[in-house]
């Protein structure tokens, strides 16, 4: 997010703004006045441009010049003009306003899905899947060793001529016990009445 802002020519000769901000760091309320006026315009344009938001945009603008008087020590003359060491320091922190702003959305987003609590009718089906597979369980520890293994084989393998092959019994055995282990699921499950 770069944003170039052109300043207008000055209409005529302004303030000496290297020796204002000399001033100001010398803690100069006068000369930090001054500067103010000089760039209290493109400082919080700047930062509306990156921003977008106006509340957020007024509270970085006034953040940034307070960075500009508790600062004004470090600004080195060699490395350029003030207007644009001011307006490097709005766009830093406005960039930053803009990250914190995206996370603090993102925490939001995450926060809420995770919090969701489900639909009445998806914890009904729930409860409902969980009292079934418990009431399968008990009736098929009413069914014989035999009928209970090739039924279990048989769910988990899902075909009978392997469960006849690892239970060692003819196919047609096979097919028997799981035939009558599931007529008697039906009657304990109270299917096909």
């Amino acid at each position: 997010m770069s944003a170039v802002v052109h300043l207008p020519a000055p209409a005529g000769p302004g303030p000496d703004l290297k020796d204002l901000l000399a001033r100001v760091a010398r803690g100069d309320r006068e000369a930090f006045s001054r500067l103010y006026d000089a760039v209290a315009r493109p400082v919080p344009g700047l930062v509306r441009r990156v921003l977008r938001d106006p509340a957020q945009s007024e509270e970085v603008a006034q953040e940034v010049l307070l960075d500009v008087w508790r600062g004004a020590a470090r600004y080195r003359a060699d490395r350029g003009e003030v207007v644009r060491w001011v307006l490097t320091i709005a766009h830093r922190r406005a960039v930053d306003g803009a990250r914190a702003a995206r996370a603090a959305a993102d925490r939001d987003r995450r926060a809420a899905a995770v919090s969701r609590t489900p639909d009445s009718d998806e914890v009904a089906v729930q409860v409902e899947g969980r009292l079934e597979r418990e009431q399968v369980r008990c009736c098929l520890r009413t069914l014989t060793e035999l009928r209970r293994e090739a039924l279990t084989l048989a769910y988990y393998r899902s075909c009978a001529a392997p469960v006849a092959g690892v239970l060692g019994a003819p196919l047609g055995t096979i097919r028997t016990r799981m035939r009558d282990g599931l007529i008697r699921l039906c009657d304990c499950l109270g299917v096909g009445e």
